[in-house]
């Protein structure tokens, strides 16, 4: 994947050299080492030369000068990186002749531009690099000068319904593009590494997330679509997607999703041509039909009028949405958009008592977030329900934040003491029911005629009351409907989770029910 000299720019280069320079030099090399560092230099030196030979090209308008100017920056970045692993390889020096040709051709295109101007194109800082915080520090410079993220701007037409999109997202949509944000970022450390394998853009993931879900784990749609990225159960199945054995559909695990459609954009990419317009089509509005139109329009721009108005209303509305989603994810500051700072190291929890995502969310607050933790506590742990109880000792996805909150405020404390009370709260227990004997309300007229009569005929011998035997309680039973889950029934019938599925040799933490099936309500309140 190529990137355009016009989508360079030089501070990933500045960080590069602030942290490599300094490295210490080799004491002692050996004749093969050496050699090997006496080849990279060589082949810096040829990449300079077809570099500056590439800009003579470009100052003559030759059309050639562009690609061939692209792929001497990426020899440079192939040697850089190359240099990074080599034993006694001076990174320094090779960074400082790659930067020098590209202030060159900075200079260049000043000079013959005129007023400096910002275009839709400038690279914007938000993004660092690819899960930067989590590499070492050689890492992190090699994938700063292997800079691939705004390659997505040439790989897309940034044309009138794509600013259409943005404005709608900038819009009544802004709400919505900043959950995604927040729920992506949390889900980013399990998500982003299936497409980075596939060298898909980033933008690409978040803006077809965003349309889709909002980031929302659970979501589901009428047509049967489930998950973040709203996989048909058929399509997923084709994925690796689906039931898996224990009641649980992994559509709606966020790493297994992110995976089936990073080889599902590019299965679709490479039938294609790597056109991403056509891609995004064939994922809402079906492969069949966007494959046709593609191959009848002799490969023409998705928005040609023939191609164009083959698609349903619903791939035209998704195609440019998806897009201009992306984009903003890459130019957040053009568009004054300041998404939220999400703390979102990923971390284990393991619970010191059983509880459920409602009473975490409550003893948890919302330091550090908009809307508290719940949303997270559901994505990063999809096989649980919201008011299910997950047994003490079990070991949930959190996050380094959230991990702290827990210790200090779910274990014991004055807030752990009132979200249990909350989460225990019965609304039946605040209806008072008082009972016959101190009923102290009137009597209906229609009831003076019955005790005048009883009055004349003076009282009645009253016989004396047999006793009743009390009547043998037998075991209840509960037929599971569809939607039902473990945590819902024993909510309903006031049950221990734990009791519950016991009872019915339901195995944690799926505690997998189906509908039609006879669950035993031993233990229940009701």
């Amino acid at each position: 994947m190529s990137v355009s000299l016009s989508s360079l720019r030089t501070w990933p280069l500045l960080l590069a050299t602030s942290l490599l320079i300094a490295a210490p030099s080799a004491h002692a090399l050996s004749a093969r080492d050496q050699a090997k560092v006496s080849a990279l230099h060589e082949r810096m030196t040829a990449a300079e030369k077809r570099y500056t030979d590439a800009l003579v090209l470009m100052d003559n308008a030759d059309p050639k000068g562009s690609s061939e100017g692209d792929a001497a920056l990426e020899d440079m970045e192939d040697v850089i990186a190359d240099c990074i692993a080599q034993k006694g390889c001076q990174v320094g020096g090779l960074l400082a002749t790659y930067k020098r040709l590209l202030k060159q051709r900075a200079d260049s295109a000043g000079e013959s531009d005129g007023d400096e101007a910002i275009g839709p194109l400038e690279a914007d800082p938000d993004h660092v690099a690819p899960l930067v915080a989590d590499v070492p520090e050689a890492a992190r410079a090699a994938a700063l000068l292997n800079d691939h993220r705004h390659a997505f701007d040439d790989m897309v037409e940034y044309n009138p319904a794509v600013q259409a999109g943005i404005r709608r997202w900038l819009t009544d949509m802004r709400p919505a593009l900043l959950t995604s944000y927040e729920n992506y970022m949390n889900l980013r450390a399990v998500m982003w590494p299936e497409w980075e394998k596939s060298a898909l853009p980033e933008a690409l993931l978040f803006g077809i997330m965003a349309k889709e879900s909002n980031g929302r784990v659970h979501a589901s749609s009428r047509a049967g679509a489930a998950g973040l990225m709203q996989f048909m159960p058929a399509t997923g199945r084709r994925f690796g997607l689906g039931p898996d054995g224990t009641g649980f559909d992994t559509r709606f695990d966020a790493r297994s999703a992110a995976e089936a459609s990073a080889a599902y954009m590019n299965e679709r990419m490479r039938v294609l041509n790597k056109n991403i317009e056509y891609a995004l089509a064939a994922y809402n509005g079906g492969e069949g039909r966007a494959a046709r139109i593609y191959r009848e329009a002799g490969g023409q721009s998705f928005w040609t009028d023939s191609a164009y108005s083959q698609f349903p209303g619903e791939t035209k509305d998704y195609v440019p949405m998806v897009i201009a989603a992306a984009w903003i994810f890459l130019h957040p500051q053009q568009y004054g958009v300041e998404f939220p700072k999400v703390n979102a190291q990923p971390a284990t929890l393991r619970l010191a008592k059983s509880t459920t995502i409602y009473e975490l969310t409550i003893c948890l607050g919302s330091a550090g977030t908009r809307d508290g933790y719940m949303r997270v506590l559901r994505n990063l742990n999809p096989r649980y329900e919201a008011d299910g109880w997950i047994p003490a000792g079990t070991t949930i996805n959190a996050t380094t934040r959230i991990a702290g909150l827990y210790n200090r405020y779910c274990v014991s404390g004055p807030r752990a003491d009132l979200a249990r009370t909350l989460i225990t709260a019965d609304l039946n227990a605040a209806i008072k029911r008082p009972s016959a004997a101190t009923f102290t309300g009137s009597v209906a007229v229609g009831d003076v005629q019955s005790m005048q009569a009883a009055q004349v005929a003076g009282p009645a011998a009253v016989p004396a009351p047999r006793p009743v035997a009390p009547a043998r309680r037998a075991a209840r039973t509960y037929k599971v409907a569809k939607g039902d889950t473990v945590g819902r029934i024993a909510s309903r019938f006031q049950c221990e989770v734990p009791a519950l599925a016991r009872a019915n040799g339901l195995r944690a933490p799926a505690y997998a029910i189906k509908p039609g099936q006879s669950l035993k309500l031993e233990g229940c309140g009701r």
